[in-house]
């Protein structure tokens, strides 16, 4: 067992991370703010600006494209799609990276970061309240996320991270005033924080299985919907590196179709696919060995 991932189990934490507890908080109350200024127009740039971070930031970059090198694109395309992931407020790539891949090594064991198996609210928010999932040391960051550490580009992201909101919220401010804030920075960063955070609990806990995979990963079709396709977790664990994380027709993965898109402009290459027929004779495997 590797001891660097150890302090990131619910029984190493003591105590509340105080940034954390006090900017979420505070994320919390004007996102139930923003409902007593409906606007339109703010109601539309918080639907796009969740698109642009949902999708483009978290689920097509710092997910299939950072951390699992699931499609290979220009490094400025890199560098965009980073900056958008910025804007989920989720903590620089770098930072986000080695904490996926620490879950994916460790995933609903001893080490792993966020495991329902410690708690659905320990693996939704509580990680995050009270963990170190996004404070890794620097030796932590140099084993998981050795790719990008040595990026001077996305350090400096990675770093700056917090930037992308000031930037958007004081634009949104200037443009539309308050109500413009409230949805598109409060209330938008909220509900796709909490997006994310099903992914890592209620998609290791309710939903169908395809593949028998060490973990609990399940396929969960409405945090699917809500993250673009990232609720297709039990397709994501038994391959983790398919740019498509849903398999059959009916599983709609939206961040795939985007990566779809970028190939299609030329963007996006050496793209990874499922091998649906070598993971559907290994889960046959399981059934008979059992």
């Amino acid at each position: 067992m590797d001891s660097a991932t150890l302090k990131y189990g619910r029984k190493y934490q003591r105590g509340l991370n105080g940034i954390t507890t006090i900017a979420m908080t505070g994320f919390h109350a004007g996102a139930l703010a923003a409902f007593f200024f409906i606007d339109g127009g703010a109601i539309l740039s918080a639907l796009i600006l969740y698109c642009v971070a949902g999708m483009l930031g978290i689920g097509m970059g710092y997910h299939r494209l950072l951390t699992h090198r699931g499609y290979k694109t220009y490094k400025c395309v890199e560098y965009f799609l980073t900056w958008c992931g910025t804007l989920a407020l989720e903590g620089g790539a770098i930072f986000w990276v080695a904490t996926h891949r620490i879950h994916h090594q460790h995933s609903d064991q001893e080490g792993d970061p966020h495991t329902p198996r410690e708690g659905t609210w320990w693996a939704h928010a509580g990680w995050i309240m009270s963990g170190e999932g996004l404070h890794h040391d620097r030796s932590v960051l140099a084993r998981y996320a050795p790719d990008l550490v040595r990026d001077p580009v996305q350090v400096w992201l990675a770093q700056w991270h917090w930037t992308s909101n000031v930037f958007v919220g004081l634009a949104l401010l200037a443009y539309g005033g308050v109500p413009y804030v409230l949805w598109g920075i409060f209330l938008r960063t909220t509900v796709g924080l909490h997006a994310t955070w099903l992914v890592n609990s209620a998609t290791h806990k309710w939903g169908t299985r395809r593949f028998e995979t060490r973990d609990d990963s399940t396929n969960n079709w409405w945090v699917a919907l809500l993250t673009f396709g990232e609720g297709w977790h039990n397709n994501h664990h038994a391959q983790p590196t398919s740019a498509r994380h849903g398999f059959a027709w009916y599983e709609v993965d939206f961040n795939w179709m985007g990566i779809r898109a970028l190939q299609f402009l030329g963007l996006a290459w050496d793209i990874k696919r499922p091998r649906l027929t070598h993971a559907l004779h290994a889960h046959r495997e399981h059934h008979d060995a059992a």
